[in-house]
């Protein structure tokens, strides 16, 4: 669902120091009473490491240059750069450069020779597993991951913001972790799980919206009365919310589910649709900024997928 404008719970990274920021960002907001471990560790990852920065370096070189001999060469040298036994800030970091150099499964074979402590550790291990298994697309382990980390750091899953991309300025894109594991287990054809999780959260709006919509795409046998009422739900939420490309895309659902049911019911819905078009028409010939993208946030093309 994107990150929530405002919330500066994430530090811009510098490369492995970086890194340990992000993460002691995380513990910080999570274990506040936990904050000297972060530091610890931050303070860990500042020793030298010869070696790793050269080779993360020369790893973005053969990937902008599509140097895929040389690339393979440079993630077998990440693995073995740092061999066990290390600190839990030297693994982060060695994992996390073998995730900048796109080796994620080598990452996780990394993070394994690290068994975190309960608390702060076990935060900061199960974000960057999590990191790996999405890299790595094992569906499996991500969602794992993702139940370690929202039990580790105490918080409920749709109020995990979880660190997904970057953005040019290094600042971190968040999504909740209840959005993240509903994705990875539609993704392990665990549909019915999925659409149970998403229709768990208490969101309103636009977030409530497309996760109605979602569940319900993902609910096939779910009986056709319920699934009306659940869109009509999103609907609501999406008219809330001022989302009227996100509201036209449900009554389109809505009536697809009708699709072989001439009678009132559909006539009314067509008739709303009509009624809907003409005012996004309206909004985009008076001013067209304010009609949201397909897939903009709010628009009802955006992804719900990790």
């Amino acid at each position: 669902m994107g990150s929530e404008p405002g919330r500066e719970a994430w530090l811009q990274p510098r490369r492995a120091i970086g890194l340990l920021s992000l993460l002691a960002a995380l513990v910080g907001c999570v274990l506040p009473g936990q904050l000297w471990q972060a530091a610890a560790l931050a303070q860990q990852a500042s020793q030298p490491r010869p070696g790793l920065d050269a080779l993360e370096q020369a790893c973005r070189e053969a990937r902008a240059q599509g140097d895929l001999k040389a690339l393979k060469q440079l993630q077998l040298a990440l693995l073995q750069v740092r061999p066990a036994p290390q600190p839990l800030a030297v693994v982060l970091a060695n994992a996390d450069a073998l995730m900048r150099c796109g080796a994620p499964d080598s990452a996780l074979l990394v993070l394994n020779r690290y068994s975190p402590s309960p608390g702060a550790e076990q935060v900061q291990w199960s974000l960057l597993q999590w990191r790996a298994a999405n890299g790595a697309l094992d569906h499996r382990l991500a969602a794992s991951a993702l139940r370690r980390l929202a039990s580790a750091s105490g918080r409920n899953l749709e109020a995990l913001l979880v660190p997904v991309v970057q953005d040019a300025n290094g600042r971190w894109q968040t999504r909740s972790a209840l959005d993240l594991l509903a994705a990875h287990l539609e993704a392990q054809g665990l549909r019915d799980q999925a659409a149970e999780l998403l229709l768990s959260g208490r969101a309103t709006g636009v977030v409530a919206a497309q996760r109605l919509s979602q569940a319900v795409t993902w609910s096939p046998a779910m009986p056709p009365e319920l699934r009306q009422r659940w869109l009509e739900q999103a609907l609501a939420q999406a008219a809330a919310a001022g989302a009227w490309g996100l509201a036209a895309a449900v009554l389109d659902q809505q009536l697809a589910l009708l699709a072989d049911q001439p009678g009132p019911a559909r006539q009314k819905l067509e008739e709303r649709r009509r009624r809907l078009g003409r005012r996004l028409d309206d909004a985009a010939a008076l001013n067209p900024e304010t009609v949201r993208s397909p897939r903009a946030p709010g628009g009802h093309a955006a992804a719900v997928q990790p």
